[in-house]
Formats: structure tokens, C-alpha cells, sequence
């Protein structure tokens, strides 16, 4: 199973970015996907996490501002963050929920 996931980069507050991760290797659509990142200095936290069935949970700081989404047929899943804020700032990796598939990270920064 590989996970790569892009979309990461420099943005101001307020601004947007859409992060994707495509995996191979595995039955994707079968499988709970989900969004983690990983500030300077603390814990890899939960962002966001959608099922097989589409039902998806977020974090409380982020429920509003981030959508998660997947293509089947692509064997990706996004992760729209809107409204970014400086704390959002992370390396932001997907994984297969429960398992000890990740990808290699992306580099989110956002600039007051």
C-alpha cells in the first residue's frame, strides 16, 4: 500500500488549499480515509476522516472550514481547508484509518 499526497504550500489567512492523497496498492473504497496533521512542537492530532459510505467526522477546529472528500474511480481523497487560519499551520499526512498506512506528508503554512 503507498499513500502520496501534495497540494501543500504557502498561504495568507483566510486563504484556501485543497490537499489530495492517492493511494494504490489496496481496495480503496473500502476503506475509512483520513486527514492527521502534525504541528512544530506537538502531537500528531485527527483532522478529518471519511468512511467507505461517505460519512465523514472533523475536529472542533476545524468543523466549517475543511470539507473531506474522496473519488473512488480515482482512488483519492481530498481535503478542502477554507478559511485557513495560523494555527492550521502542520505537515498534514493522510492514512488509512487504523492502520499503519501514511503517507509522507505535506507542508501546510499559513502566514498571518
Amino acid at each position: 500500500v503507498q499513500l502520496q499526497a501534495y497540494g501543500g504550500g504557502l498561504v495568507q489567512a483566510g486563504g484556501s488549499l485543497r490537499l489530495s492523497c492517492a493511494a494504490s496498492g489496496s481496495i480503496f473504497s473500502l476503506r475509512t480515509m483520513a486527514w492527521y496533521r502534525q504541528a512544530p512542537g506537538k502531537q500528531r492530532e485527527l483532522v478529518a476522516r471519511i468512511t467507505s459510505e461517505r460519512t465523514t467526522n472533523y475536529a472542533d477546529s476545524v468543523k466549517g472550514r475543511f470539507t473531506i472528500s474522496r473519488d473512488n474511480a480515482k482512488n483519492t481523497v481530498y481535503l478542502q481547508m477554507n478559511s485557513l487560519k495560523p494555527e492550521d499551520t502542520a505537515v498534514y499526512y493522510c492514512n488509512i484509518f487504523n492502520t499503519n498506512y501514511w503517507g509522507q506528508g505535506t507542508l501546510v503554512t499559513v502566514s498571518s
